[in-house]
């Protein structure tokens, strides 16, 4: 790897478990110090390397650094002399050096603990999205609203909000007794859904950030997964839909940037590999008595894996698409419940389905009616796509619909 690329890439990688340990050691209510301690380190490297050259092992050196500025912070900080050095002193030996542990099994409980604390049912949804970029991910300010498509302002607040509630909440970074993990990982996995969902149909037009929050989504699903505690069915299903739906993400746009359809899309562009891993992780789903979301957006995902238009297919995607809607109704789950339909009971079946669910706001809802009614209404199929067409936001989904309107 060429110098220049090394430390953003080293920032993206370890600026996140050297902030994590940071936490667990100075608590949630510093984490402000420990995310500028770990920016003070790269920082370092930034002054350092260029002029005394890129050293034999980057990871160790930049360890090294985190650990003595760690060290000196808390050396000379009245703070941590007066509240946080002595129970540092209560649970080590007397006269025993603060150890900071940067060993990756550390690394790897640090950040597990980290995300249990940010997914604390205290903090707005959305705000455990930003602070899992931040703390857990390495995202930069930048990248985070680009995310969200708002500005650095309110990704600042947002997150100096999430930082007061946990800071006013005495949260503590550890993994939840045993009695209530159940329940505090119910949050965790919808945090996670979500920031892999922000990747997979984000808006955003930067195609390698897109990608980046599915890859970080799916890495913290697989840490969950690794850690028996945490290790449980639904996890698993969760890991599964990742990798169904990252399996096609090359094949979801051209090389203009526009949106191409499931139909439409080149088999020889899915990932096999991930297809491969789908499976597995959902087989490991299928331990124990209980079917949650997850279960069953992970089985329409793998049929969707099947390229082949068969009724066998469509009429399990749309039982699926039944179950789901039962246990946690979605109106984006009952429209994409009516492309189902239409292929099991036709299109003027489903064209009744989804004029039911009046989503006029959404462009996706206006988008399938054109599709539902081109061939048996060409004037109604074009209300609908400009009707689409007007309320899209992305330049890509506007020619998207553009090319439909064009064709009919």
């Amino acid at each position: 790897m060429q110098e220049q690329e090394l430390i953003p890439h080293l920032f993206r990688t370890e600026f996140r478990k050297i902030t994590a340990v940071l936490c667990k050691l100075l608590g949630i209510a510093n984490v402000n110090i420990a995310e500028d301690i770990a920016g003070e380190t790269f920082l370092s490297a930034l002054e350092i390397w260029p002029f005394k050259g890129v050293p034999e092992n980057p990871v160790a050196w930049l360890y090294a650094v985190a650990k003595n500025k760690a060290k000196n912070y808390i050396a000379r900080d009245h703070l941590f002399h007066d509240k946080v050095m002595p129970l540092i002193r209560s649970s080590s030996p007397a006269g025993h050096e603060i150890e900071i542990d940067l060993s990756a099994a550390n690394i790897a409980d640090s950040q597990l603990q980290m995300l249990f604390a940010i997914c604390h049912p205290s903090i707005p949804v959305e705000s455990q999205i930003g602070l899992s970029l931040r703390i857990l991910c390495g995202f930069g300010i930048d990248e985070i609203a680009n995310a969200f498509l708002t500005n650095k302002e309110t990704v600042n607040k947002r997150l100096y909000r999430a930082k007061e509630k946990l800071r006013a909440g005495m949260v503590v970074i550890e993994f939840p007794p045993e009695n209530e993990i159940n329940s505090r990982l119910r949050s965790v996995l919808t945090t996670l859904y979500l920031l892999f969902n922000e990747g997979y149909y984000s808006e955003s037009q930067d195609t390698i950030l897109r990608n980046d929050l599915c890859l970080e989504a799916m890495r913290l699903t697989y840490m969950l997964i690794d850690n028996e505690q945490t290790d449980h069915p639904d996890v698993n299903a969760l890991l599964a839909m990742m990798c169904f739906h990252s399996s096609r993400f090359e094949a979801r746009k051209n090389a203009n940037g526009e949106m191409v359809l499931y139909q439409d899309q080149d088999e020889l562009l899915w990932d096999q590999e991930l297809i491969t891993k789908g499976v597995y992780y959902l087989n490991r789903a299928s331990k124990g008595d209980s079917i949650s979301k997850y279960h069953l957006e992970a089985n329409i995902a793998y049929w969707h894996t099947i390229k082949e238009d068969v009724t066998e297919k469509w009429e399990n995607i749309l039982q699926l698409f039944n179950q789901l809607l039962a246990i946690e109704y979605s109106p984006i789950a009952a429209l994409n419940r009516t492309y189902a339909l239409s292929k099991v009971s036709g299109n003027e079946a489903a064209i009744t389905a989804a004029e039911k669910l009046d989503l006029t706001t959404n462009h996706f809802y206006f988008t399938l009616l054109g599709e539902l009614y081109k061939d048996i209404d060409r004037e109604k199929a074009k209300e609908n796509l400009l009707k689409a067409l007007s309320i899209a936001k992305s330049q890509a989904d506007k020619q998207t619909i553009q090319n439909k309107i064009d064709r009919l």
